[in-house]
């Protein structure tokens, strides 16, 4: 049975005044499927992304989850529908120890609250959260370092906690907006063979700006520039395209 599609775009834009940020994207990703968005800087990937989250309202066009039109759907709902992201920065508090990070998204879609007081002035650290959390914590390799303060945490180690509370949402879809960025060659080799483990066990959508760092990792490349999506392929095909590696690489790049 053919995959169906989890999420699509339709003619999306946006505009900020008169700048078109990005520009009628037609977009699809089917369930299971790993996929990646590159572009240069500025091509207006991280835009898309949070048109798609429902951080930002698209000026014109739609976005479809599962055949439903979410366009207008506020971002809490479309994550309780399964649709999970990170941030190009690291989006953790500091202040709090690993395992603190990881309560409130455990906790609160764990148990579904039918009210919400009943979750912010519950007990946070009962024994079944706790070990859900160090669940989570294992799967990504820093279950050791639940105790200590997130500060403490090198910045791959902090993608990692990110990572790990996202996926304690249990996402349909996780969205990884440069998953790599601020990464060293050793951290970024470590959230590749993390993220390449997720693998079938959902369906993934990732921004990156280098070609190089994820055309083993994603079965399908789709390419922005000036906020119009400019070509979509495998992505070996997609690197050999003459034109994509001119506007990488320049008019000599052939």
């Amino acid at each position: 049975m053919p995959s169906q599609p989890i999420l699509e775009t339709r003619d999306l834009s946006i505009a900020f005044g008169e700048y078109k940020a990005v520009d009628k994207v037609d977009f699809l990703i089917n369930t299971g499927d790993c996929a990646g968005i590159i572009g240069p800087n500025g091509a207006g990937k991280s835009t898309f992304f949070n048109m798609l989250t429902g951080m930002y309202t698209p000026t014109a066009g739609a976005v479809f989850y599962q055949g439903v039109n979410i366009t207008r759907l506020p971002v809490e709902k479309r994550v309780a529908l399964g649709m999970v992201r990170t941030f190009q920065l690291v989006s953790v508090f500091d202040s709090l120890t690993v395992l603190q990070n990881m309560i409130p998204p455990v906790d609160r879609f764990r148990r579904q609250y039918a009210n919400k007081r009943l979750f912010y002035f519950g007990e946070a650290e009962s024994p079944e959260v706790v070990e859900c959390c160090r669940t989570w914590l294992a799967k990504v390799g820093i279950e050791k370092r639940g105790r200590e303060m997130t500060a403490n945490l090198s910045y791959g180690e902090k993608r990692k906690l990110e990572i790990a509370m996202a996926l304690s949402l249990e996402p349909k879809i996780l969205l990884l907006d440069e998953p790599l960025a601020g990464l060293s060659d050793v951290e970024i080799k470590d959230v590749l063979g993390l993220i390449g483990g997720l693998r079938g066990k959902f369906t993934i959508l990732l921004i990156e700006h280098k070609i190089s760092q994820i055309q083993n990792l994603v079965r399908r490349l789709s390419v922005m520039h000036e906020g119009r999506m400019i070509a979509q392929g495998e992505p070996l095909e997609i690197i050999h395209d003459r034109e994509i590696r001119r506007i990488y690489w320049g008019a000599g790049a052939e």
